[in-house]
């Protein structure tokens, strides 16, 4: 009778030993570039313009520069080393809707280029940089707000309480890039380039809008029947902030951009707009920004695990900072300057936690390893 011969799993070869650390690191450690590269953003949209601010924005803003370098470097080494496992991250319901950082980390860090950089490497420059970074953003997010939602139809299969903050994030990347775009109509030529980049940004503030306002009704539906999110997922609550500061901040920067077009009707029109929409939207995020912050409260002390869900505490955060302080320019209240300081120091704290726990994280390898089922 023939003996059968054991097979030994063939050891891994050198390259795949150092190409290990990459086999994790998925589209939501776009997050951590997204973060902080809006704390720079956010320092120098506070109102009164604080002097003292610019140099750790500029710093703050460099970091997420070599942050975006970083990433974009290792994500390019996942998707060459395991190819595998990035089709996983597209078939995964979970993971596959993060795809949508990619278009915001590009999108922070070319605005932070041109409101931050430009004092280290000049107008010019930056100007390039932020073009170059607002085209390669937009191109993949208007990809991607595409792409995700199909494959959520046609692909994924989520269970009755599967809704997530999280499908928010393909959608919301329309929105960054509606807030983002007017910094750039002033160095546009007068005329048609100016008018079309401006409209362009309105019409994806509503294609954002409009699809936040299909899905965020799924997930508070989710919350109600099926009770608080797994401990590590609840810091995505915060996501929900993403869409309502940053609409708040696109119709505000698309009204400081319109008087750029000339003698046209726009200046005054979205000026009053900026004001309509963004004062009730900001009363709703801070509503969400309380059940957030309670449910956030519950989970940690029911023992809340360090997550990178935990970056979920500063974009969203930093667009509400922007939102407020937009409408400070667009009413004179007051208010809104206080709620613009008061939630800048929020967001500084939320990154602060965030960074250094990343830090550690990082160091000990537990981020790098493969995620618990």
């Amino acid at each position: 009778m023939a003996t059968l011969t054991p097979v030994r799993p063939t050891a891994p070869t050198a390259q795949d030993r150092r190409s290990a650390p990459l086999r994790h690191i998925g589209p939501n450690w776009y997050a951590t570039v997204m973060g902080t590269a809006i704390v720079a953003n956010a320092g120098v949209a506070l109102p009164g313009h604080p002097s003292w601010l610019r140099v750790p924005c500029l710093v703050v803003w460099a970091l997420s520069g070599v942050l975006l370098a970083a990433v974009l470097t290792a994500r390019v080494g996942h998707l060459l080393c395991h190819p595998d496992q990035a089709r996983r991250h597209l078939l995964d319901p979970a993971v596959a809707p993060f795809y949508g950082c990619l278009s915001m980390a590009l999108l922070a860090v070319g605005a932070g280029t041109l409101s931050v950089g430009a004092e280290w490497i000049g107008m010019p420059a930056a100007v390039a940089v932020d073009a170059g970074l607002w085209l390669a953003g937009t191109a993949s997010g208007l990809l991607i707000a595409v792409a995700i939602p199909y494959l959520m139809v046609v692909r994924h299969r989520v269970a009755p309480d599967g809704a997530s903050p999280v499908w928010l994030l393909p959608v919301v990347a329309p929105m960054v890039s509606a807030a983002t775009g007017p910094a750039l109509v002033p160095h546009l030529p007068p005329g048609q380039w100016r008018a079309a980049l401006l409209l362009g940004c309105y019409a994806m503030f509503g294609l954002s809008l409009l699809a936040t306002l299909v899905m965020l009704p799924v997930v508070f539906a989710r919350l109600v029947q099926h009770g608080p999110l797994p401990l590590a997922l609840t810091p995505t609550l915060f996501l929900v902030l993403g869409p309502l500061g940053q609409s708040t901040t696109a119709v505000g920067n698309a009204a400081d951009a319109a008087p750029a077009l000339g003698s046209t009707p726009y200046a005054h029109l979205l000026g009053g707009f900026a004001m309509l929409y963004g004062v009730p939207v900001m009363g709703f995020a801070l509503l969400w920004l309380a059940l957030a912050g309670a449910m956030v409260v519950r989970a940690a002390r029911r023992g809340m695990p360090f997550a990178m869900t935990w970056w979920a505490f500063t974009f969203p955060v930093g667009t509400c900072v922007t939102g407020a302080a937009s409408l400070a320019r667009h009413t004179g209240a007051e208010l809104f300057g206080w709620l613009a300081v008061g939630l800048y120091v929020l967001l500084v704290a939320a990154w602060g936690t965030a960074a250094v726990r990343t830090a550690r994280g990082l160091v000990s390898g537990a981020l790098l390893a493969a995620p618990r089922r």
